[in-house]
């Protein structure tokens, strides 16, 4: 990722660390207020966190499935 680009969260502004599906990230984060509404969101590394906590379960069934 660029050094100049920041977090797709209203009043966050660090620096970038991950690009996800919006439409992922609204249904797992919906408290999340997002800048604009753009296919892809970025999300510095504390909210990319918070997601990968909130995904957690689900990830783990479907590497079982496998």
């Amino acid at each position: 990722m660029p050094a100049d680009e920041v977090c797709g969260v209203v009043g966050c502004g660090k620096d970038v660390k991950r690009s996800l599906s919006t439409k992922n990230v609204k249904e797992v984060l919906p408290e999340l207020q997002l800048i604009g509404e753009p296919r892809r969101v970025q999300l510095c590394k504390d909210h990319y966190r918070q997601f990968r906590k909130k995904t957690k379960d689900e990830r783990e069934l479907e590497r079982a499935s496998w």
